[in-house]
C-alpha cells in the first residue's frame, strides 16, 4: 500500500493501481499491422489448401494404383488431418483471443470494495486492465492471458484460443510429416529407376558424378509427368 501522493499508488478501497508516470498513447501504424496480419493469414490459408488439394491430385492416383484398401486408408488419414488442421487454424485465427472482464472505472457507488484489486488503467483502451491482461497494439485491445501476437494467424494467442493454437501446431506438424512421407513414397513408385550404378561411376571425378546424377534425376522426373 503506497500513499496517494506517490507516483504509483494502490487505492485502499477498490485495490486499483495507479501510475501517474504513464501517459496516454496513440495507436500508430495500426492499419499497417492489420494489413500485415491479413496478408500473412491469406498466404497461410492458400498454402494449406494448395498442399491438401495438390497432394490429393498428384499423389493419390499412385496410392490407389498400389491397392484399393491402401488408397482408402490414406484417404481417411488425409481427411482427418485436413479437417483437424483447418478447424484448429480457424478457431485460433478467427476466435477472440480473450477479453478481460469489463469493469467500469468509477468511485464508491459503481465499484465495490476490492473489485479492482491489482487492476491497472490501460492508456490505449482507456479502461481498467485486469492483472493477467496485456494490451496488444496489433489487435488494438487488451487480451486476457496474452501469450504473444502471431501474424500467421492474424490474431493474439490468449486465454480463449490458446488450446486451439497448440492443437493447430500439433496437427500441422503431423500433417507435414505425413505429406513428406507420402511424397517420398509416391516418388519412389512414380519415377523410373536410375540407370547409373556405383560400378559405372568408377573413375569419374566428383563434379561429373554429381552432374550426371542430377541430370538423370531431372530426366526421370520429366519422364514421370
Amino acid at each position: 500500500m503506497l500513499p496517494s501522493c506517490a507516483s504509483v499508488f494502490k487505492c485502499g478501497w477498490c485495490g486499483a493501481i495507479t501510475d501517474h508516470n504513464k501517459k496516454k498513447h496513440d495507436e500508430k501504424c495500426f492499419g499497417w499491422r492489420v494489413l500485415r496480419d491479413r496478408c500473412f493469414l491469406s498466404v497461410v490459408m492458400v498454402f494449406m489448401f494448395f498442399v491438401i488439394l495438390g497432394g490429393v491430385w498428384a499423389i493419390y492416383p499412385v496410392v490407389f494404383s498400389v491397392s484399393l484398401l491402401w488408397g482408402i486408408f490414406h484417404s481417411i488419414i488425409t481427411t482427418i488431418l485436413s479437417i483437424a488442421t483447418i478447424s484448429f487454424f480457424s478457431l485460433a485465427a478467427f476466435r477472440c483471443a480473450g477479453t478481460p472482464p469489463n469493469i467500469l472505472w468509477g468511485s464508491y457507488p459503481t465499484v465495490g470494495k476490492g473489485d479492482l484489486d491489482n487492476y491497472r488503467f490501460c492508456h490505449y483502451c482507456l479502461k481498467p486492465k485486469s492483472p493477467r491482461a496485456h494490451h496488444c497494439r496489433s489487435c488494438g485491445k487488451c487480451i486476457l492471458d496474452m501469450d504473444h501476437h502471431c501474424p500467421f494467424i492474424g490474431n493474439c494467442v490468449g486465454a480463449a484460443n490458446h488450446y486451439s493454437f497448440i492443437c493447430f501446431i500439433i496437427s500441422a506438424v503431423l500433417s507435414t510429416n505425413y505429406v513428406s512421407i507420402m511424397a517420398v513414397y509416391s516418388s519412389w513408385h512414380m519415377w523410373p529407376p536410375l540407370s547409373h550404378t556405383l560400378g559405372r561411376l568408377k573413375g569419374i571425378t566428383g563434379r561429373d558424378v554429381a552432374w550426371r546424377i542430377m541430370n538423370e534425376i531431372f530426366i526421370a522426373f520429366l519422364s514421370s509427368l
